[in-house]
């Protein structure tokens, strides 16, 4: 008998790229998602489309609308369905718009995350559970790194962070954002419950996660957004730092790639930061040249001195735990193969 993994999340973007990849290798693969992005987002959120290329183009995918808050529903699920593998991708993942409704982003993303732990335990103990989580835990501590400012971004300047940050920045004792609040709890206790249960767990602190199948928005998806803004030759805004704030891009596809390896190897409460790392960093001014060589198109900018509160001036990460861990993994799609991917995306869109 084929093997079964739950996805949560699963028209989002590692979601649906986690729908498409078990799919592809015979996992027998149930999706849950009640698009709640549409919600937070409105219609540019809206993942019905991606929904329905994952319904067309896969043999082995059934679609549920549950929201993970319904502890009931997701202990019945649980129940019947016996998953050997949990993908637990669904969030309200803007790091600005948790401010507006801070009881909705806690009950998805802690709440949620609590009640897919609980079933996780009563009935698949053994099973490999897997969350993204992001480097939002960290808060503004990446900030105190001492930093030079490039003619184009700025850049650590400090020996100890040259490869990245690492999975021992501090959590506390920092300004995270609302949201980033509430992934903490939730990271916290997808490892309290792989300590304190010996359950295979683990939590990816992602950086900026992109890919042909984002449905980017000026608050979350900041690649994505960033080319849709070019294509359509709508205006961006850049939220203060000069438009020199640096982000690691990591292809979906390498995300899961790594989910796979883990489920197929699990440790008990593991965590690793996943980013494209310090080959795959780029600055907001550096992807506005970027899109730009492709597309033809100059970028309609604006800029605004405030940041956003909480940012990250410079991140990105650290891969020798993930490497040393599972050194069969690796980044595969390089900036250039993301741009050109993400750009293709959005030109059939128009």
């Amino acid at each position: 008998m084929s093997k079964k993994v739950l996805v949560t999340g699963s028209s989002g973007l590692i979601g649906s790229e986690a729908v498409a990849y078990f799919d592809q290798h015979g996992w027998e693969v149930i999706g849950v998602d009640n698009n709640m992005r549409a919600e937070f987002f409105g219609e540019a959120g809206d993942t019905s489309w991606s929904l329905r290329r994952l319904l067309d183009s896969t043999e082995n995918f059934r679609h549920l609308s549950v929201d993970i808050r319904d502890v009931d529903q997701i202990m019945n699920l649980f129940k019947e369905e016996r998953f050997d593998a949990v993908v637990h991708c669904a969030a309200q993942p803007s790091h600005d718009k948790a401010r507006d409704f801070p009881l909705t982003d806690f009950s998805v993303n802690a709440v949620g995350t609590m009640n897919l732990l609980e079933a996780n335990r009563l009935y698949s103990l053994d099973s490999p559970f897997v969350t993204m989580s992001t480097n939002k835990v960290y808060g503004d501590a990446p900030n105190e790194i001492q930093m030079q400012e490039l003619e184009t971004r700025w850049e650590y300047d400090d020996p100890a962070y040259f490869g990245g940050i690492d999975e021992t920045m501090r959590i506390d004792a920092s300004k995270h954002s609302i949201f980033g609040a509430s992934k903490v709890a939730a990271d916290v206790m997808v490892q309290e419950y792989g300590r304190y249960f010996d359950m295979p767990t683990c939590c990816l602190r992602g950086g900026c996660l992109t890919g042909p199948n984002h449905s980017g928005v000026e608050l979350h998806g900041f690649l994505s957004y960033l080319v849709n803004c070019n294509v359509h030759e709508k205006q961006y805004t850049v939220f203060g730092y000069k438009g020199k704030q640096v982000r690691d891009n990591i292809h979906s596809l390498d995300v899961i790639r790594f989910i796979d390896g883990f489920i197929q190897n699990p440790r008990t409460a593991a965590v690793y930061n996943i980013g494209g790392g310090k080959a795959n960093s780029l600055s907001i001014l550096e992807a506005f040249d970027r899109v730009s060589q492709l597309t033809g198109k100059k970028m309609v900018w604006e800029y605004s001195d405030q940041n956003r509160s909480g940012d990250h001036i410079c991140y990105y990460s650290n891969l020798d735990r993930m490497k040393q861990d599972y050194p069969g993994w690796d980044i595969t799609k390089s900036l250039d193969d993301i741009f050109e991917e993400v750009v293709a995306s959005w030109l059939q869109r128009v």
